[in-house]
């Protein structure tokens, strides 16, 4: 079987009435079943780019992208794609919310709210049901947006720096909390952050992306054992892929 995320040769460029600007030039990479990849790279590289495109969201200039073998370009819900922002819902409560992905990809609504209901207590969120967005703190607010993602029926788990408006405390938190709920429900992850150290501790490999127009440069391997205690940012091993990876990072910054 082939990778279960995989992207040939895709170029895209956003053209406007006063300017063209090239995002993606020549991106290639493959994801295999069950594996956490992430990508990092400068701010404005095409990384989020490269993720609207895989979820269907945005037709790419040219290039292929397969989900599974079969082609996501223009085809929204082969992946589950959690954006930037948790985009909850204000006058729809937690469980509601929770649903709503898996119901807008066909699933019944009473089986959709059973199914978040049944994962409540797993996401930290149990008795927090029937609450309003606005009562829940950014962390039960970020794990609510991931239950959504995950009861999306997929394989296929799209992250667009699902921790970046977090402090570091409750971000730490997530990365062990995300870890946890993985081991019970394996997936196929592609992460984009500007985190190193947080892509070091969730992945099992960490691509690195150019400067816009954005191409995958270089590959750092995360191969660190799991469960990962968070202690492990401290280890000489992950001390030495960090600095392998800030260098490629200087690389394509030109620091």
């Amino acid at each position: 079987m082939g990778p279960v995320i995989e992207v040939r040769d895709l170029r895209h460029t956003f053209v406007t009435p006063r300017r063209s600007v090239a995002a993606l030039d020549g991106v290639d990479l493959a994801v295999e079943r069950g594996e956490f990849v992430t990508i990092v790279g400068p701010s404005a590289c095409g990384k989020s780019t490269l993720l609207r495109i895989l979820s269907g969201l945005l037709q790419p200039g040219s290039g292929d992208v397969l989900i599974q073998g079969a082609t996501a370009s223009g085809r929204p819900g082969l992946a589950a794609y959690m954006p930037q922002k948790d985009l909850l819902f204000p006058w729809r409560k937690a469980l509601a919310n929770a649903s709503l992905g898996a119901e807008i990809a066909g699933v019944a609504r009473s089986e959709a709210r059973a199914r978040a209901a049944a994962l409540f207590d797993v996401f930290g969120l149990a008795g927090f049901e029937h609450a309003w967005p606005g009562q829940l703190s950014g962390g039960m607010r970020q794990r609510l947006a991931l239950l959504r993602t995950f009861l999306v029926p997929s394989e296929v788990l799209l992250l667009d720096e699902p921790f970046g408006a977090l402090d570091a405390i409750t971000r730490r938190q997530m990365h062990h909390w995300l870890q946890g709920v993985l081991a019970r429900d394996e997936r196929t992850v592609l992460l984009v952050t500007h985190d190193v150290e947080e892509a070091l501790v969730l992945s099992d490999r960490v691509l690195v992306m150019s400067s816009r127009p954005g191409r995958i440069v270089a590959s750092v391997n995360a191969v660190f054992p799991r469960p990962r205690d968070p202690g492990i940012v401290t280890s000489l091993d992950f001390v030495q892929r960090k600095a392998e990876l800030l260098a490629a990072l200087d690389r394509v910054t030109g620091v």
